[in-house]
């Protein structure tokens, strides 16, 4: 017969002080990035949630205490790999200022930090709310466009469909009864982020297979999608068939969580009828091998690992407070000095982009020839995330601006001052009729209208300690009927003076 001693209450009690004291340590470290968190919750209902989210995770290792008790504590010494890699991953999103991976660097960094303190035993008999903790997480953001151009699919081909003749102009259209629009809070990323959160917990806690666990989460996915476009498709019909009197206002996001909480109800009920129960019990046998194949560790080496643990952690907020000190540039930026070739003039619009505060700033209408084309230069210097060259708060036109319609978008190559540019084309329509904008960046002396890549180039040149300075470039032009006038006057206008914009910025650089 194998006996076992028991390990020590009082050391235990150590272990769990030690363990406890260490996973605190990220919030002393990185405050800013869990504060980034807290304030989009705070900011938005989509990702409300997150307040819940470590707390569940926390009630689902109480509910597994009995067996956890039974396993002893093995510190893993791999995973610190993994942490330094972490770490890392949250410097150079730090200083390229990318928050979403900032912010699941810092997450990611507590079930880690587990790991290495735990064991590999311990963290995986708990591994599902150790994780369930990025769902805290803001993310969500960057599918809102791809999934407002689905509902308007869906929708559109739904009242065609029904017969019901349909005029599209990007996301919004008209039906004979009166004229709708999808915009954000239509394009069930809320749905699709609670439905996926919901559908994690409950997959975790009915099945236990891990196929029909990942088959679980992938329906999550996959029904707030369609349900969705079926949610939008309803609401326009409702409208349509009452005479514009229901589902137009207060009502049409009632109709939508309902209608949501239906398909919801309807797919966990589905997904019960393959419900497997899960056993957490723990033979005799079993924790006698289990203390045998991990015999409990010293509390000075739990010491040890949580050291580790906290020299991983700690050096990359070090490091990047060193690297911004240094690159720190306290020199003025100055675009006045600009010498255009076309006559200055009065601007033919009213209209401005929504962009976070720059440095510098050049703001001045031209003409020539008949043609006109507005020119705006947004200069960028010391950033910050309030002061974001890149940024998704950086838009042409907000989702419920009264005057200012964005009809079409679209990645463009333009050969202009011999040489050929990637340019990002918005079509607008306002109250001074339609135009057409053109948008890129500049930075480390090269053009590219790429967000990742230009945030590559700006975590480079951060790296390098040449400073982060970096300018958006917009030129626009209206036209009467057809764009194609306004991108003449553009690629005329850009042939002309593309080389003093372009001197003038990397004179700012030096």
């Amino acid at each position: 017969m194998t006996t076992s001693t028991p390990a020590n209450p009082p050391s235990n009690f150590i272990k769990g002080l030690i363990i406890t004291g260490v996973l605190l340590i990220p919030f002393l470290f990185y405050l800013a990035t869990a504060e980034s968190i807290v304030s989009v919750w705070n900011s938005s209902e989509t990702f409300a949630h997150g307040y819940i989210i470590a707390p569940i995770s926390l009630v689902l290792i109480w509910l597994r205490r009995k067996s956890l008790m039974q396993m002893t504590v093995q510190p893993y010494w791999p995973a610190l790999l993994a942490l330094l890699a972490c770490g890392l991953a949250w410097l150079l999103a730090d200083l390229g200022e990318v928050q979403v991976i900032k912010q699941y660097s810092f997450v990611a960094m507590f079930p880690l930090a587990v790991v290495v303190l735990l064991g590999r035993r311990v963290s995986w008999a708990m591994a599902f709310p150790l994780f369930f903790v990025l769902l805290a997480v803001p993310f969500g953001e960057v599918f809102i466009a791809p999934l407002i151009d689905f509902t308007a699919d869906f929708t559109i081909l739904a009242l065609q469909a029904t017969g019901i003749p349909v005029l599209r102009d990007g996301s919004s259209f008209s039906i004979p009864s009166g004229n709708w629009s999808v915009v954000e809070a239509c394009s069930g990323v809320r749905y699709l982020i609670s439905s996926l959160t919901l559908g994690c917990l409950y997959a975790y806690l009915t099945y236990r297979s891990l196929k029909r666990q990942l088959a679980f989460v992938a329906l999550s996915i996959v029904v707030p999608i369609i349900a969705n476009g079926m949610r939008a498709y309803m609401i326009v019909m409702i409208g349509h068939l009452s005479g514009m009197q229901l589902a137009v206002g207060v009502d049409h996001i009632i109709y939508g969580w309902l209608f949501f909480g239906l398909v919801m109800f309807i797919m966990f009920w589905i997904g019960s009828f393959w419900r497997e129960n899960k056993d957490d019990t723990v033979s005799e046998a079993e924790r006698n091998q289990a203390r045998l194949d991990n015999p409990p560790v010293s509390t000075g080496k739990v010491l040890v690992a949580a050291v580790a643990v906290v020299i991983c952690i700690g050096i990359w907020p070090a490091y990047a407070s060193y690297i911004k000190r240094i690159s720190f540039n306290p020199a003025p930026a100055q675009l006045a000095g600009l010498h255009i070739d076309w006559q200055e003039s009065a601007s033919f619009t009213t209209w401005r982009p929504v962009f976070l505060p720059a440095s510098a700033e050049l703001d001045k209408a031209y003409q020539h020839n008949g043609e006109r084309v507005n020119l705006l230069l947004k200069y960028y210097r010391n950033q910050t995330r309030d002061t974001a060259l890149i940024s998704s708060v950086n838009i042409m036109v907000p989702d419920h601006d009264d005057n200012w319609t964005k009809t079409n978008f679209s990645v463009r190559q333009e050969s202009v001052a011999n040489r050929q540019i990637v340019i990002r084309e918005t079509q607008l329509k306002g109250p001074s009729g339609p135009m057409v904008v053109w948008h890129w960046y500049w930075l480390a002396n090269r053009y590219t209208a790429n967000n990742y890549v230009g945030k590559l180039l700006q975590t480079k040149e951060k790296v390098l300690m040449n400073g982060d300075d970096g300018a958006s470039i917009i030129v626009y032009a209206p036209f009467n009927e057809n764009p194609e006038e306004a991108r003449t006057a553009l690629r005329d206008f850009l042939n002309a003076n593309l080389d003093a914009v372009q001197a003038t910025l990397s004179a700012n650089k030096k």
